[in-house]
């Protein structure tokens, strides 16, 4: 048996679930949003099984819906993306999955800003490569470009990065993205940026994505999801987004994980 997977723990989000289901307790352990979903996403979804095809979507994704999430960023987040940008992937999970062994090859370390989504570590082992984590302090939780800096060695290949920050409810600001964005570019490293939170920010906060900042489009792969965007986590909808040659080769690793996503997914969405 594969030792990685041999002496892995189940999920911790599956034991929290587990365990609230079990008790009748709030749940705080698993990111799924509480404040319902639009229904005519709803609606349209149902349409599309009966009208539509149930069959295997293209690998990368239904071209309208590739197109339609182009168009979601360059409206809310200005940036200037086509469908060649996009893989529509089963979860953002997946498109971390996808992105890790695009980018790792065996021997690579990968920096970690810890605490951190407990999928990113083992998928990096997966691809042969070695996580360096570096800790965010509490109770401030910045990013130090010393802490990283020091981290960064010869072998290091990418920084994973997650903003707004779960756990620590972090919305990085513009110095601590610039910190991200310098180390990457003097070093020649790849930032798989897990933004799955994008949307949901606090105190009227405006959420700015790493790959807008100069030099950084062709170097991140950002990471979406339907799921957290629109309240929808069970159908398991995300997405990677990166220059058209990164996504090319990420899509490659996409196609032998799960293929593609449920044709059902179509972009009727609400465009506020």
């Amino acid at each position: 048996m594969n030792p990685i997977y041999e002496q892995m723990k189940v999920s911790v989000f599956e034991r929290m679930s587990g365990l609230a289901a079990k008790h009748g307790a709030v749940n705080l352990g698993q990111g799924f949003p509480d404040f319902g979903w639009p229904p005519e996403i709803l609606d349209a979804a149902a349409r599309a099984v009966v009208e539509g095809s149930n069959q295997y979507a293209p690998s990368r994704g239904l071209p309208a819906l590739r197109d339609a999430v182009a168009a979601h960023y360059g409206r809310h987040q200005g940036l200037n993306l086509h469908a060649d940008h996009v893989c529509v992937t089963s979860g953002a999970t997946e498109a971390l999955g996808a992105a890790i062994l695009a980018v790792v090859e065996p021997g690579n370390e990968v920096i970690l800003l810890t605490p951190a989504y407990d999928s990113y570590a083992p998928m990096v082992r997966r691809a042969g490569g070695v996580p360096r984590e570096v800790a965010l302090k509490p109770p401030e939780w910045r990013i130090e470009r010393a802490s990283i800096e020091a981290a960064i060695g010869p072998k290091t290949r990418a920084i994973i990065f997650n903003n707004p920050h779960n756990p620590a409810a972090r919305l990085f600001d513009a110095d601590e993205l610039a910190v991200i964005a310098g180390l990457a570019q003097a070093h020649d490293l790849i930032v798989i940026s897990d933004e799955v939170w994008e949307h949901v920010l606090l105190d009227e906060q405006t959420f700015v994505p790493l790959a807008s900042l100069p030099g950084m489009a062709e170097r991140t792969i950002k990471i979406g999801s339907a799921g957290k965007i629109f309240s929808l986590t069970g159908w398991k909808v995300g997405w990677m987004v990166a220059a058209p040659e990164l996504a090319a080769v990420a899509a490659r690793a996409h196609q032998f994980l799960t293929f593609s996503t449920a044709p059902i997914s179509r972009p009727r969405w609400p465009t506020a």
